[in-house]
């Protein structure tokens, strides 16, 4: 099983849309077994994926199973959850853990743990990787996550084997990856130091207490392109002048000596699917999935065609990123 967490500190640039749609291309298409973790107190992905009887449950009723009846208990300094409650998305062929809205009541309590240290700041930090020790019978595990630098997403990454950046093409996402890096090597130093503390690691209850996050590649995303002569699909001259700056930017930041040296980090693009990804939201369903019956009407065809060949490019080298690492 490989954990990975879909990140940045830059709101709005389609993480959502890419991680579910990802995730049901890799189930549907690769058989693989998917369980995505809407690790967001938004809860996008939930909404994205589930209809209004499951979100009735989560928001009015609170009687389903959530991310935040996983954090809860331990927060509470009962331990960690012993049982789990997944829901499978019949539309996106994927296991669900529920997002909660309430999951931002846990942010103080894993903030002052972290600051505390010692085991119990230990283990509330590593509460997904512990959460992770039990999802074995899957071949991915997703996170899905806010756009902060909280101490939610720290315990979501340092848990995580990899990430992956979904960037916009403008100089905000450019500018993000510099800030992530500097966060990212910050934590790993106060995290060093609170285990170099620990007298007894075995009483977190916590397999392996290494720092693994590395990065696995990033997505272009949400610009304009259009078919040139050869009838290749590029970017406009606007967008792709920022797009050339990426990999740049990538390497002097995120990228380190851990990691293999022929890895191609660039695992695809997304350009503006205009109307598709209401159409995809407001149906339930993934965006290359689309019919007639979603609204899907004459030239939508040739850009539902386009949507599936974009996520069948990003699932490959997704794929091939991940052998890489071993």
């Amino acid at each position: 099983m490989k954990s990975v967490a879909f990140f940045t500190n830059k709101g709005g640039v389609g993480k959502t849309t890419l991680v579910c749609n990802l995730a049901a291309y890799l189930s549907t298409y690769e058989n693989k077994k998917v369980l995505l973790v809407d690790a967001d107190p938004q809860t996008n992905a939930t909404q994205y994926m589930f209809d209004d009887l499951v979100l009735d449950e989560i928001y009015d009723k609170k009687s389903a199973f959530t991310i935040y009846s996983l954090a809860r208990p331990l927060s509470q300094g009962k331990g960690f959850s012993a049982n789990y409650e997944f829901r499978r998305s019949p539309s996106f062929g994927v296991d669900v853990l529920l997002g909660d809205p309430r999951l931002a009541l846990i942010e103080d309590t894993l903030a002052s743990d972290w600051n505390s240290g010692g085991v119990r700041g230990i283990r509330t930090t590593y509460m997904f990787r512990k959460f992770l020790q039990d999802c074995s019978d899957y071949d991915y595990v997703f996170f899905d996550m806010g756009p902060s630098l909280g101490s939610i997403n720290r315990a979501v990454l340092i848990s995580s084997d990899h990430f992956i950046l979904p960037l916009s093409m403008d100089i905000f996402s450019i500018r993000a990856t510099e800030n992530i890096a500097s966060w990212l090597k910050e934590w790993k130093r106060r995290l060093d130091l609170h285990l170099q503390a620990l007298t007894d690691p075995e009483e977190t209850e916590i397999d392996d207490l290494s720092f693994k996050l590395g990065l696995l590649g990033y997505v272009n995303q949400q610009y304009t392109a259009k078919r040139d002569k050869t009838g290749e699909r590029r970017a406009v001259k606007a967008y792709e002048k920022i797009m050339l700056e990426v990999p740049k930017a990538i390497e002097s930041s995120l990228i380190n000596n851990n990691e293999p040296s022929d890895l191609d980090y660039k695992l695809g693009s997304i350009p503006n699917l205009h109307s598709l990804i209401p159409m995809s939201q407001n149906s339930r369903k993934p965006v290359f999935e689309l019919k007639s019956s979603d609204g899907i009407v004459g030239a939508h065809f040739v850009k539902v065609k386009e949507a599936h060949e974009i996520f069948e490019n990003i699932s490959r080298n997704f794929r091939c990123n991940l052998e890489a690492f071993g």
